[in-house]
């Protein structure tokens, strides 16, 4: 029998079983923030999150527990589905080891109020961290990575050892803790060892480098007989965004000290760039049978929309709402920023 165009998308929506996206509850870097966390502001995005953007499961992000917490237990109160998220960042092993065991014990504690929590044991901790890669911040292991530095390019031959040996204590250090099922949000290069996961989980976005294997890549994923998980994809909100792929972001944008400032180059704003590239990926994840789905991201606090294409630093992000400054919405009155093209995109797509 033959689908017709609204059975077929519906078929093909359902295959994906947790229709996600990302929610960073901020960072603390030297003692800064890259975001408030006021409580009745972040109830009210998790919220819209469940009834608007039709999402049955949150990856909340960030490395200060009591925030993930918080936000879990709202979450759970939704009946979302909580992929708990602690992010390490300049961390040595272990430190980041501490960080995941406190984790681990919050995320318990969620888990036995009767919601369904995945516990991802940190990401790409190879970039993020100390004693992995050479470097002493991650802009400088990018960089090296970039350059192929001869010293990283020797590293990084030993990098799969030296991670997979990190993760199995780490994994000990969390089941020890935490009950439910447990992943890691890896990258290709990491080269990690599945065998003491749950669940296969990569941040992998898609760049024109890569486009013409991309699907073929997710496919051997799913070859590997566990559960996969999609933990970050997305694009930024400018022309030729869905060709950079991962990139853009924070290289896009010229600094004072820490405040970001202006773009760094002429950009131009394209909102349908980012819905197109998102629905464009959901299709390959639900036809190569992807269990979960994470959208890289809900918000990015501290990169504003500007009518000034130069100061306009939505342009490099990969919120699906766009910051304004000094005013609330129009769409949600009582929120400070505005849907973009992918959040409607996003919408339709989990919509069931």
């Amino acid at each position: 029998m033959k689908l017709n165009n609204t059975e077929a998308a519906t078929q093909r929506k359902r295959s994906l079983r947790a229709r996600g996206i990302g929610y960073d509850t901020g960072f603390c870097i030297d003692g800064i923030f890259n975001r408030s966390f006021d409580h009745a502001l972040v109830r009210r995005e998790l919220q819209i999150i469940h009834d608007d953007l039709h999402c049955n499961a949150v990856r909340l992000i960030g490395n200060d527990l009591d925030r993930l917490e918080f936000a879990a237990d709202h979450a759970a109160d939704l009946g979302l589905e909580i992929w708990f998220s602690p992010f390490p960042m300049e961390l040595d092993p272990q430190e980041v080891l501490k960080l995941l065991a406190g984790a681990a014990e919050r995320a318990e504690r969620i888990r036995r109020r009767g919601a369904v929590v995945v516990f991802v044991t940190g990401a790409e901790l190879s970039l993020f961290n100390s004693g992995f890669l050479p470097g002493d911040s991650l802009d400088e292991r990018v960089g090296n990575l970039l350059r192929r530095q001869p010293e990283t390019l020797q590293m990084l031959a030993g990098l799969p050892a030296r991670i997979n040996d990190f993760l199995a204590r780490a994994v000990v250090t969390v089941r020890e803790r935490f009950g439910g099922k447990v992943t890691y949000a890896s990258i290709p290069l990491e080269g990690v060892d599945w065998t003491p996961f749950d669940i296969v989980s990569v941040d992998v976005h898609r760049a024109k480098e890569v486009a013409h294997i991309y699907q073929q890549g997710i496919r051997a994923l799913v070859a590997q007989g566990k559960l996969v998980a999609i933990t970050e994809f997305g694009c930024a909100t400018h022309r030729g965004a869905g060709d950079r792929g991962g990139r853009g972001g924070s290289e896009m944008i010229e600094y004072d000290g820490t405040t970001p400032v202006r773009l760094n180059g002429d950009y131009i704003r394209d909102e349908q760039e980012q819905a197109t590239h998102l629905r464009e990926l959901l299709d390959i994840f639900t036809t190569e049978g992807v269990d979960a789905a994470f959208v890289c991201t809900f918000v990015c606090y501290g990169w504003p929309y500007r009518s000034n294409p130069r100061e306009d630093l939505d342009m490099a992000s990969w919120g699906v709402v766009k910051v304004l400054e000094n005013r609330l919405g129009d769409t949600y009155l009582d929120m400070p920023w505005e849907p973009k093209a992918a959040f409607t995109a996003l919408a339709d797509y989990y919509h069931d």
